[in-house]
């Protein structure tokens, strides 16, 4: 007998989607005060207390930073995992931004990925959430000058998570990212560059 019953099907989408993030936010782990997922999508945050606090864009090169989640089941053990991942590339570097990874690598932080591909009823775009129960943590990634002139000179950060469900949809916001009326007590998104 099935623990769960499946309730969909699924087929081909009629619309093409667009790869890749456009911004990722970063939100301190221990400041999201609670979150609830809706009850019809179970898979969709809809409601977020940031307890005041503040969350940080990051704009990110086009084509150079993505989202994954890789999937781990035991069929011995009767187990199953979800490990989400952001590999976030930011160019040129700066004495500004070296504060920031450090800051980064010492802070255990949920990631929000604004994606490329947007709601087909809306237009926006979908927005992920990535590490909401368990926290993402930066544990790799390089600080490279290049060597050519034509080469790359910035950063590129590894977080990675483990989580006991898939990674969430945030609820489609209204006109801006995080203006749902679920999400509540945000203190600002701050976009000053680092």
């Amino acid at each position: 007998m099935a623990c769960t019953s499946l309730t969909k099907g699924r087929g081909l989408d009629c619309n093409r989607v667009a790869g890749g993030v456009k911004f990722i936010y970063f939100a301190v782990y221990d400041q999201i005060t609670s979150f609830a997922y809706d009850s019809t999508f179970p898979e969709e945050i809809d409601t977020i207390d940031f307890g005041s606090n503040d969350i940080y864009r990051y704009s990110v090169p086009r084509g150079s930073t993505s989202i994954t989640e890789t999937i781990t089941g035991s069929t011995e053990n009767g187990t199953i995992f979800y490990a989400p991942a952001l590999a976030l590339v930011l160019n040129r570097l700066k004495k500004q931004t070296q504060e920031q990874v450090k800051l980064l690598g010492q802070t255990q932080v949920v990631v929000f990925a604004q994606l490329n591909a947007t709601v087909p009823a809306t237009g926006h775009d979908v927005i992920t959430v990535l590490g909401i129960h368990n926290g993402m943590e930066l544990n790799s990634g390089t600080e490279e000058s290049g060597a050519a002139f034509g080469d790359r000179s910035g950063y590129t950060l590894n977080f990675d998570g483990m989580e006991s469900r898939p990674f969430a949809f945030l609820e489609d916001y209204t006109t801006e990212p995080f203006d749902n009326a679920g999400i509540t007590n945000l203190g600002a998104i701050v976009k000053t560059d680092a």
